[in-house]
């Protein structure tokens, strides 16, 4: 039998061809990906023997690159003391440690925490969380979320409903929630701004918007407003606007409900800051929060969630225990810890994904990673800036934005300004078509689509996300591939 070929038409575009060994994953994609065989630091080396830069860390998850050998000798360490625990049963000492650490790291907003699998169980957790809260304090008529259109939260059924991504939803459609789960506009003042408003006046109308709602749907049935604090994979690193979560969190706490903020993708550090929201005010520290990425570096599927100490005492003094769980991360026994022990928020999980998180948390902190992902942050955005907007090149008249801070850069295109000459990608996605070139070109860069309208018809970008160990050269790599991928792929795609 011939060697199975990737095929252009079924990738949106991929241009290699190559012969490909049977697989037995049904994958992600129409195609099959290439097979990574080893990684050292932010390279990526495949079976072919071609070795790539990783430029997004798979999806913004590893951090401070692979095989960190303090990490290594972790997990090493951790199997060789206690490997697995039941978490109905037992807890563990990294469990504990990582637990007391991410308490601590909201400077007095979080008391409690709880460890799962990854960043959709956070989610789910979350939500199962929020409404715990409320059938603890006796309002069991609180039942509906609040979130976001192009927003996205995981790919269960429950996140699914929560956020709200066509695309992605559309094969679920008619099996999700949608008595329970609602949506108001997103902050996206790059798009949604209208001419005539200030900054503060947009703010002012999302706030009014979320406000409206809570009264449409009855203000005491509504148990929190559900936000990425930065949107990653819908629309491609999108801050909010100034003064936005302020606006948003006074309306929770007028009627009641919680702030919630999913930090899965912009947290842990992603943004120069541990915590994405320390960069946009004073007093956003949501009442719950949902972590995972970063946290483990990709070392280990683990993911968090932190909650104050108003969500903590409302389930400690009645149930006194978490009404959620998984065999191998999450526990029932969320509070009983600290009914016996007050400081001490614990939940017990994986010790092997608790000791590799713990470590990767140590080497970002003792190498003082965020202060370089800040500082190569910068120089990133000052390339971008200079090179992509530069007169010389040829993809300037179709950048529409780039955004993003620290290790974590989104640069976003149009091509329907008339002034901008004509392109054509003969019905493939820009962005995937540049995703595979730069593959081609040993480099891992992450193309999104559908970031530009609320129905997800149109709109392309790029996610830039390298580790927070990157160095300049690297950087100086990284840019130079993907603007020759970019203007490879324009020129292919002009229309004469």
């Amino acid at each position: 039998m011939a060697p199975a070929l990737l095929e252009t038409e079924a990738a949106e575009g991929f241009a290699t061809k190559a012969p490909l060994k049977p697989t037995a994953i049904l994958h992600r994609t129409p195609w099959k990906p290439l097979v990574a065989t080893s990684a050292e630091g932010s390279y990526v080396t495949l079976e072919d023997g071609r070795t790539l830069l990783d430029a997004v860390g798979g999806a913004a998850v590893a951090c401070i690159g692979n095989g960190h050998p303090e990490v290594v000798q972790a997990i090493k360490a951790q199997v060789d003391k206690v490997s697995y625990v039941y978490n109905m049963q037992l807890s563990n000492e990294p469990a504990e440690e990582l637990a007391r650490l991410l308490v601590n790291s909201g400077g007095g907003g979080f008391e409690l925490c709880g460890f799962v699998s990854g960043g959709s169980e956070a989610m789910e957790g979350v939500i199962k969380l929020g409404r715990q809260y409320y059938y603890e304090t006796k309002q069991p008529q609180r039942k509906n979320f609040i979130a976001r259109q192009l927003s996205f939260h995981g790919n269960t059924l429950g996140t699914l409903s929560l956020a709200f991504h066509k695309a992605r939803r559309a094969p679920y459609e008619t099996i999700l929630d949608h008595e329970n789960f609602h949506h108001v506009s997103p902050a996206y003042a790059k798009r949604f701004k209208k001419p005539e408003e200030t900054e503060e006046q947009y703010v002012e109308r999302l706030r009014q918007e979320l406000e409206d709602k809570f009264l449409e749907l009855g203000p005491d049935t509504v148990i929190g407003f559900v936000a990425e604090t930065v949107v990653g994979a819908t629309t491609g690193v999108v801050p909010p606007p100034k003064g936005y979560f302020k606006a948003m969190k006074s309306v929770c706490e007028k009627y009641g409900a919680l702030f919630i903020l999913d930090e899965v993708m912009s947290g842990m550090g992603r943004l120069g800051t541990l915590h994405a929201w320390e960069q946009f005010g004073d007093n956003i520290c949501p009442d719950i929060q949902a972590v995972a990425k970063g946290l483990g570096g990709g070392y280990a599927s683990i993911g968090a969630i932190l909650m104050s100490k108003k969500v903590a005492d409302g389930i400690r003094d009645s149930a006194g225990f978490w009404k959620h769980g998984h065999t191998y991360q999450v526990c029932h026994q969320l509070i009983q810890t600290a009914l016996v022990h007050p400081l001490i928020a614990t939940q017990q999980a994986h010790p092997l994904a608790c000791a590799a998180s713990l470590a990767v948390q140590k080497v970002i902190a003792n190498e003082n990673l965020l202060a370089n992902a800040r500082t190569q942050g910068a120089y990133l955005s000052s390339l971008l800036h200079e090179r992509l907007l530069s007169p010389n090149c040829i993809a300037a008249p179709y950048i529409f934005d780039i955004r993003g801070a620290g290790c974590w850069w989104g640069i976003e295109f149009d091509f329907e300004s008339p002034s901008a000459p004509k392109v054509g990608f003969k019905g493939k996605s820009f962005a995937v078509l540049v995703q595979q070139r730069a593959l081609d070109k040993d480099l891992i860069i992450m193309g999104m689509t559908g970031t530009a309208a609320l129905d997800g018809s149109k709109g392309d970008a790029i996610l830039l996300s390298p580790a927070y160990n990157i160095t300049k050269e690297q950087i100086d790599r990284i840019v130079d591939g993907f603007l020759e991928t970019v203007e490879e792929v324009l020129r292919e795609s002009f229309i004469q």
